[in-house]
């Protein structure tokens, strides 16, 4: 009976640790260690964050491109994304390039960090012959509004004359500027559609904006706070004036530091949930469909999980076909028992004792090792 089993390995990354094709990887190896005999598929998944571009690329046999970009403090790096050939679309995480990832704890710093990069990724796209984009926008370091991002492609910016720094650039110099001018921006934006695959709804600015909940997550100071508001809220009306249109209020506008407002001022834009965005692309559900059993899993899960997660999407997608659902985590955080009504069948930990975070994250490749082949010895006593 059980080599008619069809097993779908479908995990988000465990952030810090390891990306989800290389979860997939292990769990795998595990599986076959058991003897079980299954036909499995690996099927690595993103929410529009961390692993975003391998989880597309992976799924439908992309290719990579390098491009010599600016860090958050315009310090040149190369970053890498994504491109389908086929259809010509470019898949990019911001974080590549604009990431809290690429800085050290000690020098984040919001007020000067900056979206330029990410623009630099899109033009090197746009170079390519890219008029699709997919960009992911989770993990961002920044605080401007998407201001860097536009001044890569072209955006006109006038500063205050009373400005005596060189740079405009970051969070904090937003402030400081008098006008936008759009029409300057690259002439090839008006023939691309760009999708941003974006999992928080929160509006540019007030008590649910960018700065309010996530720049302090980003090395700004309780006393840096007022002005990064103000600077944005400055900018988001500099904006509004130069599209044409509201931006401000649009849900989404907020994430990432405000890069959803700048992503919002293109001719043509949609902000989408991460999930929703990739299941669609990689044909999850079909994939399920055809599964007897699911594995996903990521490094936390809780009672946040619900929303708009890897896992709960996996889950309900499951649900729909009475599919069972194992999830399994680095931590099983509070209210995790909330996912049981969103499909998932069961919830285990992959630590199996006493240990250190930096122990357990060392550990993992074995612990999910170790999961696979337990699981495996008993899914294998229920088949037969």
């Amino acid at each position: 009976m059980s080599k008619d089993i069809h097993i779908l390995l479908a995990p988000d990354s465990f952030k810090g640790s390891l990306r989800a094709p290389q979860i997939c990887t292990h769990l795998k190896d595990g599986i076959l260690e058991s003897g079980f005999t299954a036909s499995l598929t690996n099927l690595p998944l993103a929410d529009g964050g961390e692993g975003t571009v391998e989880a597309v690329i992976e799924s439908m046999d992309g290719s990579y491109c390098n491009a010599i970009v600016h860090d958050p403090f315009m310090r040149p790096i190369e970053a890498s994304y994504g491109m389908i050939e086929e259809s010509r679309t470019a898949v990019i995480e911001m974080a590549a390039a604009s990431g809290l990832e690429l800085i050290g704890t000690d020098e984040a710093n919001p007020m000067i960090a900056t979206t330029y990069g990410t623009g630099e990724l899109i033009l090197d796209a746009l170079d390519r012959g890219c008029r699709q984009f997919i960009i992911g926008i989770g993990g961002s370091a920044t605080n401007d509004g998407g201001a860097g991002m536009l001044e890569a492609l072209g955006a006109t910016f006038v500063p205050d004359p009373t400005h005596t720094q060189r740079s405009i650039k970051g969070g904090g110099n937003l402030i400081h500027l008098t006008s936008v001018d759009l029409t300057t921006l690259d002439d090839r934006l008006q023939d691309a559609h760009f999708q941003i695959a974006c999992d928080v709804t929160n509006p540019l600015l007030g008590t649910q904006g960018a700065t309010q909940i996530y720049a302090t997550q980003k090395g700004a100071h309780p006393e840096q706070l007022s002005l990064l508001e103000a600077s944005l809220e400055h900018w988001g009306q500099l904006l509004e004036k130069a599209a044409g249109h509201s931006i401000i209020e649009i849900p989404g506008s907020g994430a990432a530091g405000g890069l959803g407002a700048g992503f919002l001022a293109f001719p043509s834009v949609e902000l989408a949930s991460g999930f929703e965005l990739i299941k669609d692309l990689i044909s999850l559900e079909g994939h399920i469909q055809k599964a007897d059993l699911i594995i996903t899993g990521e490094g936390k899960v809780d009672r946040q999980t619900i929303y708009g997660k890897v896992v709960s999407g996996v889950g309900k997608l499951a649900q729909k076909y009475n599919k069972p659902v194992i999830c399994l985590a680095g931590t099983l955080g509070p209210g995790s028992d909330q996912l049981y009504p969103y499909g998932i069948t069961a919830l285990f930990s992959i630590v199996n004792r006493p240990m250190t975070l930096d122990e357990a994250m060392e550990l993992t490749p074995e612990l999910l090792r170790q999961s696979g082949r337990n699981l495996m010895g008993l899914f294998h006593a229920f088949c037969n």
